[in-house]
């Protein structure tokens, strides 16, 4: 039996963003139909589980604008719409999304606050068209380097100046809870 990843979604007038988070994610096979069928199938996880994903979107895509980049914790697709305009909703249909559709607030944006094409930062992610990937049948992406936004930091060893005061604190410390165990022992007296 399949599982359902998490999906993270935004709209722009002429794009969606369709973020799948499955770290380590392996053999990742997507699809991108112009009807609008996106489908993703991968295995995941220290058990190696099988996850699949089939969203019926609510309007057609342009395929060959649409971009894809594949990552080790997530999959980030940039869909180009067919029409420029908002959309209602993600998916086709009547009633509430799955639960594992979620909004995407860290890229969404009100449609009277779009600014229009490039105002969204991907961190400089390396994104390939679906159009090329010859249906994204999983040859080819293993050539993808980890698109993560997470930044090494310097870390730096505390001055002797920083340990001093660490050690004044410790110090001040032990004296005040020996005065303390003193002043419970004169009150019980």
């Amino acid at each position: 039996m399949s599982r359902h990843p998490e999906v993270k979604w935004a709209e722009r007038a002429d794009k969606v963003y369709i973020t799948v988070l499955l770290p380590d994610s392996k053999n990742a096979k997507v699809n991108l139909e112009p009807e609008g069928v996106f489908t993703l199938s991968a295995n995941a996880g220290a058990d190696n589980n099988l996850y699949e994903l089939k969203l019926d979107l609510y309007d057609k895509v342009n395929v060959e604008e649409s971009k894809i980049s594949i990552g080790v914790r997530n999959i980030v697709c940039v869909l180009e719409k067919a029409e420029k305009v908002w959309w209602k909703k993600l998916l086709r249909g009547e009633g509430k999304a799955p639960h594992y559709i979620k909004v995407d607030w860290d890229k969404w944006v009100d449609e009277d606050e779009d600014n229009g094409p490039g105002d969204i930062d991907l961190g400089g992610m390396d994104f390939s068209s679906f159009g090329n990937m010859g249906g994204m049948d999983g040859g080819g992406m293993d050539d993808f380097e980890d698109s993560s936004d997470d930044e090494e930091q310097e870390v730096t060893k505390p001055s002797e100046q920083d340990m001093n005061k660490a050690d004044g604190n410790a110090k001040s410390e032990e004296q005040g809870a020996g005065t303390m165990e003193k002043r419970e022992t004169d009150v019980s007296t």
